[in-house]
């Protein structure tokens, strides 16, 4: 596959804010900064990342990749003390890939009731 192409995830955001859920060009992926936008886990870390994590495993398959092709991984949180949870559910998803991973306490994100956010880049494995 060559070429540039956009992924969209319908975020009511892409298009007034100018991104795009993911980008993939050849054999790579980037997955932009992903939250959960749902208010079904006002307060809770872990849950908000897992469904930023669904949303970028969603996004991957789209592309046309896999959790198992991510190779780096950028986690943002607003709470210190949320840092290990979310740490602890990155584990869960990339146990067995372990991509290179960063984790980081920001002072705050767009919207206050978001309490993590997470970007992956992936590749696609060569055969």
């Amino acid at each position: 596959m060559t070429g540039r192409r956009r992924v969209s995830s319908g975020s009511p955001w892409e298009g007034p804010y100018g991104y795009s859920r993911a980008i993939v060009d050849g054999d790579a992926c980037w997955v932009a900064g992903t939250t959960d936008p749902s208010d079904d886990h006002p307060g809770d870390a872990e849950a908000q990342a897992r469904a930023a994590l669904g949303i970028i495993e969603r996004a991957l398959a789209e592309a046309g990749f896999g959790l198992a092709d991510v190779v780096r991984t950028r986690m943002y949180v607003t709470r210190a003390e949320d840092a290990l949870r979310v740490a602890a559910v990155h584990g869960e998803v990339f146990r067995d890939v372990r991509p290179a991973a960063t984790l980081v306490v920001v002072s705050a994100l767009i919207e206050p009731r978001m309490l993590v956010e997470i970007e992956v880049d992936a590749v696609r494995a060569r055969d």
